[in-house]
């Protein structure tokens, strides 16, 4: 925004800018409609997203522990082969001993890999319990992963109608809310859009109806009523911090 633009800004009227402030809100309004309209589908479909993710993250870790398990057996069992191999060389080496040390020798080696072998097979246990637990909740994971999927896949098809049938005219409302807004000083516009922030509905100018605040609806005296027709200055609700206008800017004014 040049300086140029910024000076002939300032030199708007009050009226002028009631007008501008007023176009502006009635724009705003309309935008808040179709975001209304489209509710929490967004913040849904967000969740439902973060939701799969997670899932898909949970069972590519499941499927991770499940192949170094499975590698596990493998590995255990390999080491029941090698060792019963063990046995049965010690065994067949026991029939040719020279003396009983050398037997007993042979016998503690056969004890061990007994008991190895023993060991593995306990190991083995575990592990199959441990895979059999994981496929278990890995199974649980992937029907709750199908049905956030199915979920999904509802509330974005919801939202695409939703949008394509609103985007054009939300498109078009944004482009002239940015327009007005380049008329508006920017302390004013800051000011508005605080208010605009604060209220429940969005609402920052409001016209005087039947003697009262259009948004908070408290009375207005008489003498503010007559301030506010002047338009020659901004005034603002006493109660709610809305900026006033009055029925003929209403009247006039149009998205």
């Amino acid at each position: 925004m040049t300086k140029q633009t910024k000076t002939v800004e300032t030199e708007l009227t009050i009226e002028e800018k009631l007008r501008a402030l007023y176009s502006l809100q009635l724009v705003d309004s309309e935008i808040d409609k179709i975001r209304t309209l489209r509710g929490e589908l967004p913040l849904e479909v967000q969740d439902l997203e973060d939701d799969v993710a997670g899932l898909e993250t949970r069972i590519g870790n499941l499927k991770s522990e499940l192949a170094e398990l499975e590698k596990s057996i493998v590995g255990k069992t390999n080491e029941i082969t090698a060792s019963q191999a063990l046995i049965k060389k010690y065994e067949e080496q026991q029939n040719n001993v020279r003396n009983n040390r050398e037997y007993d020798s042979l016998s503690k080696e056969v004890e061990f890999q007994t008991l190895e072998i023993e060991l593995c097979n306990k190991k083995i246990r575990e592990f199959t319990a441990q895979v059999a637990e994981k496929k278990e909740v890995m199974a649980e994971a992937q029907t709750a992963l199908d049905e956030r999927k199915r979920d999904l896949d509802g509330k974005k098809s919801e939202l695409d109608d939703i949008t394509r049938d609103t985007q054009k005219e939300e498109e078009n409302l944004v482009g002239k809310s940015d327009e007005l807004q380049t008329k508006i000083e920017d302390r004013l516009l800051t000011a508005y859009k605080r208010i605009r922030l604060n209220a429940r509905n969005g609402l920052a100018v409001v016209p005087v109806k039947r003697d009262a605040c259009g948004g908070c609806f408290n009375q207005i005296p008489p003498q503010r009523q007559l301030d506010i027709r002047s338009r020659k200055k901004i005034i603002v609700c006493e109660y709610c911090g809305r900026i006033l206008v009055d029925d003929e800017i209403v009247g006039e004014t149009t998205v």
